[in-house]
């Protein structure tokens, strides 16, 4: 059983990910395949995995989401959006996805019946439910004018009353996540820009014509293994259960299903590489890269110790969710934030080479103009770049 070191992780890491230098996609459908999915949570996040990759623009990210529709936004893995290659959604449905859905349905059941609206739960999730999918049939809808049009939507639920998680929480989200998860309704054409997440919500049908089906759930997650596999070996048992959000059974079944190859990682750890992929990879020439918060790179393993080192409580916040992400030759060493005026800025998480410093502020300045003056802000800042924006005068 072979060994694959930390350096040879790294390097695959550059070249799978179409990161380093020689290795970028050419498309935004290339750029997505290389990732086996983006994530989606924060629409802008779409756009700007994608450019990072590829120098897509804009238009052509809207182009494969929302014209050729080759590029699918699916809730899925950890109750997770993610966009999918349109190939990849009859697998992604039949496992991670219906798994989240069942999940889904039946804690909204609860929900309902413990905020006294109904006394079967489970009949008023599927009532609520048919109703939304009956009213996207005559044509895409926000969920505000789901609301307005289906009276059960514009409820709220008291969860968890006194408990440090517990409110008044909106039903729309809930019932529309189900729905997403099991493949019913997806989100469909921007209802307010690029970086906003208020789509129109559409029937699959109508999205996709027939619709792309489902495999049977084991089946589904051995293809979503062996595309991970591909994009982010070798991983660990752990990574897996923690990507997939799946059982360890599950993950062992599709590792046989596969026909993974075993191997040793610096540590001493058992991980895993697609039965294709096990020759050594050299790596590149050192490249740099500015990556969105929560990036499929930056989020693709449960064990980040060798791209990331000691600097996770910098980048990742006390949810686990990875900020903008500063790379250098494979290791992430800073972050980056925006002015007010849009330019990009750095922000390194300790020394770095010359070479790295200059590879990394040209990124910024290539960033910086494809935002032309527009100001992404996430959800997700990092400890890091919060603590710079908040010591620099405004």
């Amino acid at each position: 059983m072979r060994t694959v070191p930390d350096d040879e992780r790294r390097a695959r890491l550059g070249v799978r990910h179409a990161l380093a230098t020689g290795h970028r996609a050419g498309s935004v459908e290339a750029a997505v395949a290389a990732m086996t999915c983006l994530h989606a949570t924060e629409p802008a996040s779409v756009h700007l995995s994608a450019w990072a990759r590829s120098g897509a623009t804009r238009d052509d990210v809207l182009r494969a989401l929302h014209r050729d529709r080759t590029v699918v936004l699916q809730l899925a893995m950890r109750r997770t959006v993610f966009a999918f290659p349109a190939d990849l959604l009859p697998a992604v449905r039949g496992s991670a996805a219906a798994r989240v859905a069942a999940q889904l349905g039946a804690r909204l059941a609860k929900e309902v019946e413990a905020a006294g609206l109904a006394d079967d739960g489970a009949a008023w999730v599927t009532d609520v439910c048919a109703a939304v999918h009956d009213r996207l049939r005559e044509a895409p809808a926000t969920t505000r004018q789901l609301r307005e049009a289906i009276p059960p939507l514009d409820l709220r639920l008291e969860v968890a009353p006194g408990t440090r998680h517990g409110g008044r929480f909106p039903v729309a989200p809930r019932v529309l996540a189900t729905l997403a998860a099991g493949g019913g309704v997806l989100r469909g054409a921007p209802a307010a820009g690029w970086r906003v997440s208020r789509p129109f919500w559409t029937t699959t049908e109508d999205w996709l014509g027939s619709g792309p089906g489902r495999l049977p759930e084991r089946e589904g997650y051995a293809e979503l293994v062996r595309r991970w596999l591909w994009s982010f070996g070798p991983g660990t048992e752990a990574d897996l259960v923690w990507w997939l959000g799946a059982t360890k059974g599950a993950v062992r079944h599709a590792l046989a299903d596969v026909g993974a190859s075993e191997v040793r990682l610096d540590d001493g750890s058992t991980a895993w590489l697609h039965p294709d992929d096990t020759a050594p990879v050299a790596a590149a020439e050192p490249w740099a890269a500015l990556l969105p918060a929560l990036d499929p790179t930056t989020m693709g393993w449960r064990g980040r110790g060798f791209y990331l080192g000691a600097l996770g409580p910098l980048l990742f916040d006390s949810n686990g969710n990875g900020g903008p992400s500063a790379w250098w030759d494979g290791r992430i060493v800073g972050g980056w934030t925006q002015r007010p005026d849009g330019r990009v800025v750095v922000v390194p998480a300790g020394p770095l080479p010359r070479a790295a410093r200059e590879a990394l502020a040209a990124e910024a300045a290539r960033l910086t103009a494809w935002l032309d003056g527009e100001i992404v802000r996430s959800l997700y800042q990092s400890p890091l770049a919060r603590r710079h924006d908040a010591s620099v005068p405004h």
